[in-house]
């Protein structure tokens, strides 16, 4: 039994008309490969970049509460000094550096949280044995519909993407 099936494309807009027809079909369990976002195609497979907003907010504020924590301790604990007359819990001294430090956080927490729900790096997918599937990444637009869905099989992709009128049609390699 094929993994799935996969469709190729000439222009975003057959990609979106496809993905139409697989979502009133039934699939929920596709995806879409295209050279640049498609924002309708995006929507339609239900991708959000939320998740991953929340992830860098949050590795973002662990980083700052971590870098002002850390300020806080060795001035006022560890090693207290008191130079000029300030005082040894001083905030705006702190203030660059926890900035500093939040935004690095969360840049790496937004790049870690993308590859991880991504699922990257991925070096072997079935979609990478199809003939032509390089040229995703240069002016053609793919749909691959998964089997597993409940009552949907290969056969029945095959039907629903022939009347896609597709550049090309294959079953992915088990």
């Amino acid at each position: 039994m094929s993994p799935g099936v996969i469709a190729a494309f000439d222009n975003p807009d057959a990609l979106v008309a496809a993905l139409r027809a697989a979502r009133d079909a039934g699939w929920r369990r596709m995806d879409a490969y295209a050279p640049y976002p498609v924002p309708e195609a995006a929507k339609l497979l239900g991708a959000t970049g939320a998740r991953v907003a929340w992830i860098a907010i949050g590795a973002g504020l662990f980083g700052a509460a971590l870098a002002y924590a850390t300020q806080w301790w060795l001035s006022v604990h560890a090693y207290p000094l008191n130079v000029g007359g300030r005082p040894l819990h001083a905030l705006p001294a702190f203030l660059p550096a926890t900035t500093i430090v939040a935004v690095l956080w969360a840049a790496a927490g937004a790049l870690i949280g993308m590859l991880a729900l991504n699922r990257l790096p991925r070096l072997s997918h079935p979609v990478f044995a199809v003939p032509g599937f390089g040229r995703a990444s240069e002016d053609r637009f793919f749909l691959c519909l998964f089997a597993g869905d409940p009552g949907l099989d290969a056969r029945e992709a095959l039907h629903l993407l022939r009347r896609q009128k597709p550049l090309s049609l294959a079953e992915l390699p088990g």
